[in-house]
């Protein structure tokens, strides 16, 4: 089965939503530039509000220690995701003792990682478009045939510019096991959609 990560989820029924639908992840970012943020105390909120469900991920930009223990004192990750290189995510995953999963942005298929260099998990997205403000796919879809055949040197999840009605030929093109969303499920910028929520995972799974 596809598994299914709901990203920069922000509110309370976008999470209810994501748990409800069954998403396997519920990503937190933790990045002040993006439309998404949240505090520490306010993820911590959202996660109590179901026990158990879908593991919970927190997407950091280049963060230091600190920021790490700010978060984890608050609300308890399961996955860091991080915008960092290799060494410094090795380091945060041994300062932290949990699995790291590093984003990497891909342009061709020389970009596409060939050891896990202390990674658990990639997430495999485009490289961000010129004037780019924030790292990721800023709504921009991969070439999903750049993945297809790749000998990947742990798991890895598609994301970039994943909507309801792409994700499936997404899947098809790629040979991704896991799909990563944000954007493609909102209604406006950084506010979640219910109905768009469930019908990716709906798709990503059929």
């Amino acid at each position: 089965m596809i598994r299914v990560k709901i990203c920069g989820v922000n509110d309370a029924s976008a999470f209810d939503t994501a748990v409800a639908a069954g998403a396997d992840w519920i990503g937190f970012v933790f990045f002040q530039r993006s439309p998404r943020v949240l505090t520490p105390t306010e993820a911590g909120a959202l996660s109590a509000r179901h026990q158990g469900g879908p593991a919970r991920v927190g997407l950091f930009v280049a963060p230091t220690d600190a920021d790490v223990a700010d978060v984890l004192a608050a609300v308890k990750l399961d996955v860091l995701q991080l915008y960092a290189d290799a060494p410094r995510a090795a380091a945060l995953r041994a300062r932290f003792g949990l699995p790291v999963w590093r984003a990497v942005g891909v342009t061709d298929a020389a970009d596409l990682p060939s050891e896990a260099a202390g990674a658990d998990a990639f997430v495999v997205e485009p490289k961000p478009p010129p004037g780019a403000t924030r790292p990721g796919g800023n709504a921009v879809a991969l070439d999903w045939s750049l993945p297809a055949g790749w000998r990947a040197p742990a798991p890895w999840l598609l994301a970039g510019g994943l909507t309801p009605k792409n994700v499936a030929a997404a899947i098809r093109a790629s040979g991704a096991e896991a799909v990563d969303v944000s954007s493609g499920v909102e209604r406006s910028r950084g506010v979640k959609d219910p109905a768009l929520i469930r019908a990716f995972v709906a798709a990503a799974r059929a």
